[in-house]
């Protein structure tokens, strides 16, 4: 059997924020292998946040950054189920979070959902168009595949829930907002959604 020590336990608490006892876990279960660990809690994030996501959110807050030089301001609406959560601090510092990295990427968008239908078919025709002409010759499933892939790359730059987490507490932080909202949710136990958001840029 694999030993797990305490340090390595800790490290992945603090990069995941899952409880102690479900870090221990998902090491044993990924025979100490931390990365393979850290997949293992952010899928069961995702299963737990699926789980909730029916669930009504009646709660939550509003939060507000403005940049220092008094040009870029945003304002995020986080719902949650109860009083409680609203209270919480890593429910707070994540709302905080979200107008930063709304501030930091300006993003047009909350998810793909909410993006136009007609801009999004506007875009597959440019990115189709390119690729016949870039890859002529390749098999249309290769010429499909870089059609999604550049589809993704569009998407990931316009909404809020995909773009990279801005950690103040640790700016090596890869996650993106969607995942973070995962992993809170598997943490709480509560279902928590960031509803809207409103970036704003002086004269724009």
């Amino acid at each position: 059997m694999t030993e797990i020590d305490a340090k390595t336990v800790m490290k992945l608490r603090e990069m995941t924020g899952a409880p102690m006892m479900e870090c221990k876990v998902a090491l044993k279960e990924s025979a100490g292998d931390f990365n393979a660990a850290k997949d293992l809690l952010r899928k069961k994030g995702k299963a737990t946040a699926d789980k909730a996501s029916s669930r009504e959110v009646k709660e939550g807050k509003l939060f507000s950054y403005v940049h220092h030089n008094g040009k870029v301001a945003v304002l995020c609406e986080v719902v949650c189920e109860t009083d409680f959560v609203a209270r919480n601090e890593e429910f707070n510092a994540f709302g905080r979070s979200i107008c930063l990295t709304a501030a930091a990427y300006a993003p047009t968008s909350l998810n793909r959902e909410s993006i136009d239908a007609e801009l999004v078919a506007k875009e597959r025709v440019i990115v189709t168009e390119q690729a016949l002409m870039t890859m002529k010759g390749k098999p249309q499933q290769v010429i499909d595949k870089a059609v999604e892939g550049r589809m993704d790359k569009f998407f990931q730059s316009k909404c809020l829930m995909e773009l990279t987490f801005v950690n103040p507490s640790d700016q090596s932080d890869t996650r993106t907002v969607e995942q973070v909202r995962q992993e809170l949710v598997g943490k709480i136990g509560e279902n928590i959604m960031v509803r809207r958001f409103y970036y704003m840029a002086l004269g724009s």
